[in-house]
């Protein structure tokens, strides 16, 4: 084994000095959270900055349990995110492998579409213009169908479908199979790691839905979790309470188990994604 010089120690020794003391600093903040939302909120108020509780509780997760508006912020998260990563993966997927295929007519105009849309987009009036004219405002399409599609993750998906071998396609349709038919049963089984690659991404997406749900949805019965957090930690807004005529007074440890509450369900979900993720983050990378 080959000795280190004193300089490849010192550097050794500095770098991963570094790298603890950087890491510290990332993970105590969200330490920080994870313990107060524990504590009783009277830690929060007469000790200050601590790390270890007087004592540890559940009163904080109990008590946004038993808030109607929370419960009903956080189901509607839930439904925004799985009907809009379904209309997001479907479309973009479909999109992208109709883009992939020479044959396609006039996909040279649609691709310049998709393009154009990546460097100007319509605005805010003229999109709120549009969609009140579908009449959806007030509904949860307003949040899916503007989003629909991604122009960037149609490119990249695209490329991966084009370097798909054109004998495998040729020989699926000599054999009698029909286009959907050989997308369903041929290309989407080997698009895995680029549809879960996306997937998580539109998933993140989709759970930190807040400007679009501000701008068209009146109904706070209809929030997503991320306007409902910030009328609780920001404003402090009664109406988050008022749901069922009950009043709710938000505790710095129900603020923090709130904040936690809304990340852990990705941090659920990444692992069984991310085998297919670290693959697919090199999706569309060799040609373009």
């Amino acid at each position: 084994m080959k000795q280190l010089s004193m300089g490849d120690r010192l550097f050794t020794f500095f770098a991963y000095t570094f790298l603890v003391l950087f890491t510290a600093l990332i993970l105590l903040p969200l330490l920080y959270i994870i313990i107060t939302s524990f504590a009783p909120a009277k830690d929060y108020l007469t000790r200050g900055f601590f790390l270890i509780p007087s004592h540890w509780t559940l009163d904080a997760y109990q008590y946004l349990l038993h808030n109607p508006g929370f419960v009903q912020s956080f189901k509607n998260s839930i439904f925004i995110t799985v009907i809009g990563t379904f209309i997001n993966i479907t479309v973009t997927s479909m999109m992208a492998y109709g883009l992939s295929e020479s044959w396609i007519k006039g996909r040279s105009a649609v691709n310049f579409m998709i393009l154009f849309t990546m460097l100007f987009s319509g605005g805010l009036v003229p999109t709120y213009l549009v969609v009140d004219s579908l009449h959806l405002i007030d509904t949860f399409w307003a949040l899916w169908l503007p989003a629909a599609v991604a122009p960037f993750n149609v490119i990249v998906m695209r490329s991966f479908f084009a370097s798909l071998p054109y004998e495998l396609k040729e020989s699926s349709r000599i054999d009698g199979c029909g286009e959907w038919r050989m997308f369903a049963k041929i290309i989407l089984p080997l698009a895995k790691p680029a549809i879960a690659t996306f997937t998580l991404f539109y998933m993140v997406g989709n759970w930190n839905t807040y400007f679009s749900a501000v701008i068209y949805l009146n109904d706070d019965s209809k929030w997503p979790l991320q306007v409902f957090l910030r009328q609780m930690l920001v404003i402090n807004d009664e109406r988050v309470g008022l749901l069922n005529e009950a009043l709710y007074t938000y505790t710095p440890s129900a603020r923090m188990a709130a904040i936690l509450v809304s990340a852990l369900p990705l941090l659920v979900i990444y692992p069984f994604l991310q085998k297919h993720f670290n693959k697919g983050m090199l999706v569309g990378s060799v040609k373009g």
